[in-house]
């Protein structure tokens, strides 16, 4: 490649399959490859696609969700250019692999995921399809922000498929304690510096006033929150743990008797019976679950079924991280205060 040029490989095959499924994409793609521009070179083989991309290009980073692509952008500034992969209202523990995200990651430079092995049943087959190996495991162009959290919820014991799907290195839902959003921009900052180094201070200029921002914001959250320290509340999935641990809430139970397994009738029997005695008025419901069973636990209980989302674009009111994080806490307050 010309010196100064980045050079992206990817599967011409999957090029081909996606421009087909969308043709929305394909101006996308054509958009980005500047066929007009001289200084932008298209090779197509058999086996493999180059694209020469100029010099003046921002770092591509590649988040597998919109939590991790809003904070990646925030730190990134007009320095990065960020996509992501799953969508805010979907369940990141179930994405197809499709080839349309093989090509964003076989351009990216960087490639953010969330760990923990949320993403194991497709981000796998999506770096392997990509031909990209700059974004493998171990390799600088990928980054595993759960390196910078402490899990929570490590199971105890041995594990196996009887249990559900089980995480065994922790709860992955770990980026709605905006503590660990602090940390988690930490290690994106630390990585673009490494992969951009003319642009290290404007990372940490980014950094410093994300943090800044945030510790105002939770000083907010907290004193808001405050008065539900100790509150009893029941979650359908272990997806908002992090949170409750963050504003002192407690978890008594889950609609899930195990991760991923529809409830029995005797387990709800007992959930309905521990509610009543412990009068706990909130159930929080990810938007991707049906909510037929959270409803009927309500019902017997009196308990409100909050549906909330989890992630940067669950509903059309949140549209970054902070607002994520204080659409929940008011959602939570106002259902306490009814």
């Amino acid at each position: 490649a010309p010196a100064g040029h980045r050079v992206y490989r990817i599967s011409s095959i999957a090029l081909v399959l996606t421009i087909r499924r969308n043709r929305e994409e394909m101006g996308t793609a054509m958009k980005f490859l500047n066929i007009s521009s001289m200084r932008t070179v298209l090779f197509v083989c058999i086996g493999t696609t180059l694209l020469w991309v100029g010099a003046d290009a921002t770092v591509h980073v590649v988040a597998t969700t919109t939590d991790l692509g809003d904070i990646a952008r925030t730190i990134g500034g007009s320095r990065v250019r960020v996509e992501t992969i799953c969508k805010g209202a979907q369940d990141p523990h179930y994405v197809q692999a499709r080839p349309s995200y093989m090509v964003k990651l076989s351009r990216a430079d960087l490639l953010v995921s969330v760990g923990l092995e949320l993403e194991v049943g497709w981000l796998p087959l999506l770096v392997q399809g990509s031909r990209n190996p700059d974004i493998n495991p171990g390799r600088s162009g990928y980054l595993d922000a759960s390196t910078a959290i402490i899990p929570i919820d490590l199971p105890q014991g041995q594990i196996d498929r009887s249990h559900g799907d089980v995480h065994p290195f922790g709860n992955p839902h770990y980026w709605l304690d905006p503590e660990n959003a602090k940390s988690i921009a930490g290690v994106i900052a630390d990585r673009l510096s490494s992969l951009d180094p003319e642009g290290a201070h404007s990372y940490r200029q980014n950094l410093q006033a994300f943090g800044e921002r945030m510790d105002k914001s939770l000083g907010e959250w907290a004193e808001m929150m405050a008065p539900y320290r100790g509150t009893k509340v029941v979650s359908y999935h272990r997806t908002f743990n992090y949170f409750l641990s963050r504003f002192g809430l407690v978890a008594v139970g889950f609609i899930e008797e195990r991760p991923g397994i529809p409830p029995a009738a005797a387990h709800l029997a007992r959930l309905i019976q521990r509610m009543q005695s412990d009068s706990v008025h909130v159930i929080f419901h990810e938007p991707y679950f049906s909510r037929a069973t959270s409803d009927l636990v309500g019902r017997r209980t009196g308990a409100r079924v909050l549906v909330l989302p989890t992630s940067v674009g669950g509903t059309s009111s949140v549209e970054s991280y902070d607002q994520l994080i204080d659409h929940l806490v008011r959602s939570f307050v106002a259902a306490q205060s009814e």
